[in-house]
């Protein structure tokens, strides 16, 4: 067994292509991200993968929809997104595959 701290990676991605990480694979990435109100993303597109968002906690807004605890958003490639907190709270997301440098900020 192995324990570790979430903040020890990088903006909470514990799976995926990439160091530090606890899986290290091409096959998806694996976030848990904890947001303080009014944290945002930019407008970002991801041209290879796909993303899931979980809303653990808090509310936000994506693209201009109310997204409250409980609720799943399913991004495809090529869909853009922007990202906003209203009320403290986490997500977990995931995406497949892994792609390095497939975030592009809109």
């Amino acid at each position: 067994m192995k324990i570790v701290n979430l903040q020890s990676f990088i903006k909470g991605w514990v799976v995926g292509d990439f160091v530090p990480s606890l899986i290290q694979t091409k096959d998806f990435e694996v976030a848990i991200k904890n947001y303080q109100a009014k944290d945002r993303e930019d407008v970002h597109v991801h041209k290879i993968a796909t993303e899931i968002t979980i809303v653990v906690s808090g509310e936000f807004v994506m693209n201009g929809m109310l997204l409250r605890e409980n609720d799943i958003v399913l991004l495809s490639p090529g869909e853009s997104a922007d990202f906003c907190c209203l009320e403290a709270g986490a997500t977990v997301v995931i995406k497949t595959p892994s792609v390095k440098g497939d975030k592009f900020v809109i």
